[in-house]
């Protein structure tokens, strides 16, 4: 018995129309819009003839479309990290495609609306265009038209190559939605989904994180319950290609005298990596009431590697710094007490020793 092939495809245009024939003047008999899947009736040398699950047929170009291998490729991801832990929800800012791998020029198919709600798993920095095509320009050559030095003068050596200008990164959070589609897209496209109330204490820097580590109680807040979450949050500088995920660890807590979020525990400069652990442990003493705690991974060491595949950050190895809040107090607990090092951002200068005042005499 002949068992028939069938061959499909899966629109990755935000929408597009069937036509009855490949020619400058042709009939519409069809729309299909993302995601759709296809049967492939025909082949052209630019075009395909299809049928939908409508049984509509018609012609379409075939670039607006994927094969069944890169739409296997897409089902696969979303089973490898569909149990993957959530970094942070953000928000989208506007319609965008999740890619089968971090890079503008990489293959994509979903079509995501503005204002969606994604599930951040991992970031990874690439360049942004990988055939230097967005890479800052080179310093211009030395001119040749000056009149040839004598040899064995010092103006006869050959003036230095100018070493070529590192690639502008680009940043890419690797995301899940409420579908369970998986796939990376452009990290400027979305914003981590915090409140205004918090966000705005972000003095600059970018918000990677904001965790909930416990609520209170406060009959003049404008909360559902009156209940006011407090919040540990991961920041970092807005620079695209950082070797960590964050720099900054601050702490609010509410203050039920001046109704507002005030900063309980700050620190930085760190180089700290997701994802963060938020938990309760058994109060101090002999009270069992469990307390709000959380743990950090930071770097024991320079030793960071960047996956060349992916473009993933990952420390040779870490240290997991854990902290307890006992009311408005941050405190440093576990095994780990060891001083922690202040990390500095490449070519930063550290603020230089003022001299001592001479004593007057």
């Amino acid at each position: 018995m002949h068992t028939q092939h069938h061959e499909y495809v899966y629109v990755t245009a935000r929408q597009t129309y069937l036509h009855d024939r490949v020619a400058a003047v042709s009939n519409r008999v069809g729309e299909v819009t993302n995601g759709e899947k296809l049967e492939v009736v025909d082949h052209g040398r630019r075009f395909l003839k299809v049928k939908t699950p409508k049984n509509e047929v018609g012609w379409l170009v075939q670039n607006a479309v994927i094969d069944q291998e890169d739409f296997d490729k897409f089902t696969q991801l979303a089973d490898q990290h569909k149990n993957d832990p959530v970094i942070a929800t953000a928000v989208l800012r506007d319609d965008v495609y999740l890619h089968q791998a971090p890079g503008r020029d990489t293959q994509r198919f979903y079509l995501l609306p503005g204002n969606a709600k994604v599930q951040l798993l991992v970031r990874a920095s690439v360049p942004k265009d990988a055939h230097g095509a967005h890479r800052p320009p080179q310093q211009p050559a030395a001119s040749t038209s000056a009149t040839p030095a004598k040899p064995g003068t010092a103006s006869a050596k050959a003036d230095p190559v100018p070493a070529e200008p590192p690639p502008v990164m680009e940043d890419w959070w690797l995301v899940r939605d409420e579908k369970g589609q998986v796939g990376w897209l452009i990290a400027g496209r979305a914003d981590v989904d915090v409140p205004d109330t918090v966000a705005q204490y972000a003095e600059g820097q970018r918000i990677v994180g904001a965790y909930v580590l416990t609520t209170i109680h406060d009959d003049n807040a404008d909360t559902p319950n009156h209940e006011v979450p407090e919040y540990v949050m991961l920041l970092e500088p807005y620079k695209a290609g950082l070797p960590y995920d964050f720099d900054q660890v601050r702490v609010f807590t509410w203050s039920r005298n001046h109704h507002r979020y005030e900063t309980a525990f700050r620190l930085r400069p760190i180089a700290g990596f997701l994802p963060v652990n938020i938990t309760k442990v058994p109060g101090p003493g002999k009270d069992p009431t469990p307390v709000p705690a959380f743990g950090i991974r930071i770097a024991a060491n320079d030793d960071v590697s960047i996956d060349p595949e992916t473009g993933v950050a990952r420390p040779a190895q870490t240290r997991t710094i854990n902290f307890v809040m006992l009311d408005t107090v941050v405190k440093r607990v576990g095994p780990d007490l060891a001083p922690i090092s202040s990390m500095h951002m490449a070519g930063e200068k550290k603020e230089a020793k003022k001299p001592a005042k001479k004593p007057r005499r």
